[in-house]
């Protein structure tokens, strides 16, 4: 779990470089029209990107934990990048190719930790 925590969160940084690049071309591809509410995908991938850094700093500095803190606070950025990324998917459609992984990393890891702790207590 170790290496794959550290791994993980070394993809969750450069998928974070590329959602940003996505997000700022798909602000300035949209700038045109009405700026309101075209900028809200953008915006919402941003914050995405966001917390996908912010998730993937968090998986490095605790891939050698055995507490459950640092997947519990992955698992909030990443159901927050999840709600985010869904809702505002409709202006940028790969934004819910970005939300469904967040789901999946943070439900993963989150019960994957949690089973092997119940392992090691039984």
């Amino acid at each position: 779990m170790k290496t794959t925590k550290l791994v993980v969160g070394i993809l969750q940084i450069v998928i974070a470089v590329f959602i940003t690049f996505q997000a700022c071309i798909v602000g300035i591809g949209k700038i045109s029209g009405n700026s309101i509410t075209h900028l809200s995908g953008g915006s919402a991938g941003l914050l995405c990107a966001i917390l996908y850094l912010a998730t993937g700093i968090v998986y490095i500095c605790t891939h050698n934990k055995k507490k459950m803190a640092g997947d519990i606070a992955c698992l909030i950025m990443m159901l927050i990048a999840w709600f985010v990324s869904i809702v505002n998917a409709s202006t940028f459609s790969d934004l819910a190719l970005w939300g469904w992984l967040a789901f999946i990393i943070g439900i993963g890891f989150f019960v994957w930790h949690l089973i092997l702790n119940r392992r090691k207590i039984n």
